[in-house]
């Protein structure tokens, strides 16, 4: 069994969910408290992933960076390019997967009683200190949730990873896509080896995450 889809797959989670976090905080955050009209709008847009085709997404991904056109031939002329490539595949994870660690987040904020935020800025707390000394360690449940939506969802991606990185080994071959190959090679043993360890892996993931919000570690450590 060739193991370098996987450790790609599970790098590309990484590195995807890392990036998400950092994102998706002063998103959640905004789109929690804002007032603003145009709220609706960015909900839309954020919340487009999990109706879309994953191969839409990755064809107007595609033809975006494609050098063919005048924002990939922009960003082959500074040094960058992301069809075909790992940091390709990071960009396309990152809008894919963003509803998933958004989403979560923006609810346990949302959720929270008003006079958190109020008491702390009373307290002279600025908004990034009121965000990160207040706010966070209030809803970790929430951000379990997050991180671990958004690094699973990474780890089945296929339509949208296909798309964008093809299907070049040690490159942008991750396991779905090595799936899918050994299935059209009638390889259905491989397959299952491949499937098996995704399988295993993201349920042990999710039974964890479930058994930490539950508190069932806070009650056995008593």
């Amino acid at each position: 069994m060739d193991w370098q889809p996987i450790i790609l797959t599970f790098r590309l989670a990484l590195v995807t969910t890392i990036i998400l976090f950092f994102v998706s905080l002063p998103l959640a955050y905004w789109l929690a408290f804002t007032r603003s009209k145009t709220k609706p709008i960015l909900e839309a847009l954020i919340t487009m992933p999990l109706v879309l085709p994953p191969t839409v997404i990755g064809f107007y991904l595609l033809v975006a960076f494609s050098p063919a056109y005048q924002f990939g031939g922009w960003l082959e002329s500074i040094g960058l390019r992301f069809a075909f490539t790992f940091p390709g595949l990071v960009v396309a994870s990152i809008i894919y997967s963003l509803p998933f660690m958004v989403q979560p987040i923006q609810s346990g904020l949302s959720n929270l009683p008003p006079s958190l935020r109020e008491a702390s800025y009373i307290l002279g707390k600025t908004k990034i200190s009121t965000l990160t000394h207040v706010l966070l360690p209030n809803i970790k449940p929430s951000l379990l949730t997050g991180i671990v939506l958004a690094f699973a969802h990474t780890i089945g991606e296929f339509g949208v990873v296909l798309m964008i990185g093809g299907n070049i080994p040690g490159k942008t071959k991750v396991a779905s896509i090595a799936i899918y190959d050994e299935v059209e090679s009638m390889n259905y043993a491989m397959a299952n080896n491949y499937s098996l360890v995704l399988f295993s892996v993201t349920f042990v993931i999710l039974i964890l995450v479930y058994l930490a919000n539950g508190g069932y570690f806070n009650q056995i450590s008593k």
